[in-house]
């Protein structure tokens, strides 16, 4: 039986908006998901009633677009809380601007890819690969917002998608944007696969609440990395408190 280390200080993480933004993203995506891939290639169904009531692509397509403003909006909203937000929220944590970072990117390339050390790589919110990654992930949940966008603006009177109707001669056409927006539908489900596997793995590996703190934002970290992060805080503090 495997047992949680003792020397271990709860830390809250990730604050409300943070986790409502990830399950609310998490929903969107899984509706986009559906709902695309059924205009992609709807089914025929034939019914003996009136059409009015057997309207059912054009809801799906309903949804589809509803759900396409939320998902953007709420990725707009991620973006200002990278800047509202604490410093794990922070936008610096995804863009790898520090020798640290790049440090820690590659020690824990060495654990959890080449495996070629054992001992894991301690960190308080996201380590420097899971950073990247979420900073490739928002560009292309950015993409599939304004191809989408692009694609409704052909069909829509609305001024909103209009905005991003550029996209598709930039693109060279409807059909390449179209195959774009298809592909990071993949993207997604891929992603979303092994985001899944890695946060189940670390989670049952170093047994600090990887899972529930995205549910109640709080996390079980080592006190000597704690000790770590609380020097580094009260340092900025003060330099902050000098300027």
């Amino acid at each position: 039986m495997r047992v949680r280390k003792e020397n271990l200080k709860e830390v809250y993480v990730w604050e409300i908006p943070v986790r409502i933004f990830h399950w609310l993203n998490v929903l969107c995506i899984i509706i986009l998901c559906v709902t695309g891939f059924i205009i992609a290639d709807p089914v025929a169904i034939i019914d003996a009633t009136e059409a009015t009531y057997s309207f059912w692509f054009g809801y799906i397509r309903l949804i589809h677009f509803i759900t396409g403003f939320v998902f953007f909006f709420n990725l707009i909203f991620r973006f200002y809380w990278s800047f509202a937000g604490n410093r794990f929220a922070k936008w610096n944590n995804f863009v790898l601007l520090k020798k640290s970072q790049w440090k820690e990117f590659f020690a824990v390339v060495k654990v959890d890819i080449l495996m070629a050390r054992a001992k894991q790589v301690e960190s308080v919110g996201h380590n420097a690969v899971a950073s990247f990654t979420y900073l490739i992930l928002f560009v292309v949940l950015l993409l599939q917002a304004v191809t989408g966008f692009a694609l409704y603006a052909q069909m829509s009177q609305a001024t909103f998608p209009k905005v991003f109707a550029w996209i598709i001669p930039l693109f060279g056409g409807e059909f390449i944007v179209r195959d774009i927006h298809h592909a990071m539908t993949w993207f997604f489900i891929l992603f979303t696969l092994v985001h899944v596997y890695l946060v189940l793995y670390h989670d049952y590996i170093e047994r600090r609440g990887e899972t529930s703190a995205m549910i109640g934002g709080w996390k079980f970290v080592e006190e000597g990395v704690v000790h770590k992060l609380e020097k580094e805080e009260k340092k900025e503090k003060e330099e902050k408190e000098k300027l």
